[in-house]
């Protein structure tokens, strides 16, 4: 599979550790790779951006953005409030692909969940893996209203007939409680 979209069921659940992982497995494995963060926001100009760390985390990979937002919200929003044009899904498809002629695997890097809104239409990192046919990993947090958020995406998924690859556990707690430990199972 030349591309990979990435995606949470929310924020902060793991996705750019998910995301390193992946590319550190396929750099060990002698494939060169390159990541994509489809919006990026919440950070300034001169701050290294999810892409970035990724690169720091797993080593030489390409590491591209589709576009930078000044403020940590979602795409559209943040595009919409600093007055800039937003990321449409064609834009991530295209970059993505273009990243793939010198990659044997690309990583999309989304910002929050599968249908966080890129633009105004209501474009999301779903449309750009539909444009792609690219399959989609799933990254979700350990603890209680984890099982909700996570079996959404999956249904959407499914709707729209987007392959799940799977679903990673973004970070696991040092002291687990119940339900983290039960959602595992």
């Amino acid at each position: 599979m030349p591309v990979l979209v990435i995606t949470g069921t929310g924020t902060e659940v793991g996705k750019t550790v998910t995301t390193a992982a992946v590319a550190a497995a396929a750099l060990a494995a002698g494939r060169s790779v390159a990541v994509l963060k489809a919006a990026q926001t919440g950070v300034r100009p001169d701050e290294r951006g999810d892409a970035d760390e990724v690169a720091r985390l797993a080593g030489a990979v390409t590491a591209a953005e589709v576009a930078r937002f000044p403020e940590p919200l979602a795409p559209g929003t943040a595009a919409r409030r600093a007055g800039m044009n937003p990321v449409r899904p064609q834009d991530v498809a295209e970059a993505a692909a273009k990243l793939a002629t010198a990659h044997e695997l690309v990583l999309v890097e989304g910002a929050g969940g599968l249908l966080v809104r890129f633009d105004e239409t209501g474009g999301t990192l779903a449309d750009a893996a539909r444009l792609l046919h690219a399959p989609v990993l799933v990254v979700a947090s350990a603890g209680l209203g984890t099982l909700n958020t996570t079996e959404l995406t999956a249904r959407e998924l499914r709707t729209r007939q987007l392959e799940l690859l799977g679903v990673v556990i973004g970070a696991w707690p040092d002291s687990p409680d119940l339900a983290s430990r039960c959602n595992v199972a």
